[in-house]
């Protein structure tokens, strides 16, 4: 049984988001997909209560197993959790970073890693750090269909009163309304 993993801050998650999880649990037949938001990511300030990024992920992955995730390293929620054959699927400016994350070696002895990319888009620096890791057999990389959205611009968006649509699910437009997230910039 595969079980995807994908963590963020979801600070808002948008269609991005729901693309490159759509396309996992197509491309690698995924049993289940546990969606961790992170309580406290160190690789980003966030402002959002957690309660609110659980709330917009849940609207975002509904069906899906989405909950908050404490642990602040990858490495570390996999020495918690048992997950059977773990995937986690990440980004590709995630993968250009891999080697800086707390002990990317342990995380690949735990984890299979599925890295998004997008049609020509930094594969120079991709294939660059798959030399650097020396452990290619546990990454696979998987074509996204590009989506240039970045939670900041949303953030932003909506802090101006303009619309998400077609930048985020119906489900996490609304929630944001119901919450009054993002309203004061």
């Amino acid at each position: 049984m595969t079980t995807g993993i994908f963590g963020g801050a979801f600070d808002p998650p948008h269609l991005g988001h729901v693309a490159l999880a759509r396309e996992a649990k197509r491309r690698f037949g995924l049993d289940r997909l546990v969606v961790l938001v992170a309580a406290n990511p160190e690789h980003k300030e966030v402002q959002t209560p957690v309660e609110d990024r659980l709330a917009l992920a849940r609207a975002a992955f509904p069906g899906d197993e989405v909950r908050i995730d404490e642990h602040p390293r990858t490495v570390d929620m996999l020495r918690a959790e048992d997950f059977d054959d773990a995937l986690l699927l990440v980004g590709a400016d995630q993968l250009a970073a891999f080697q800086r994350w707390k002990e990317p070696d342990a995380v690949l002895d735990m984890a299979r890693v599925a890295v998004a990319t997008r049609p020509g888009h930094g594969l120079e620096e991709l294939a660059r750090a798959l030399e650097e890791l020396g452990r290619p057999d546990r990454i696979e990389l998987f074509p996204i269909e590009p989506r240039p959205i970045a939670s900041r611009e949303l953030r932003a968006r909506v802090a101006r009163g303009e619309s998400l649509e077609g930048l985020v699910p119906p489900g996490v437009a609304r929630e944001i309304e119901r919450r009054g997230a993002y309203r004061q910039g």
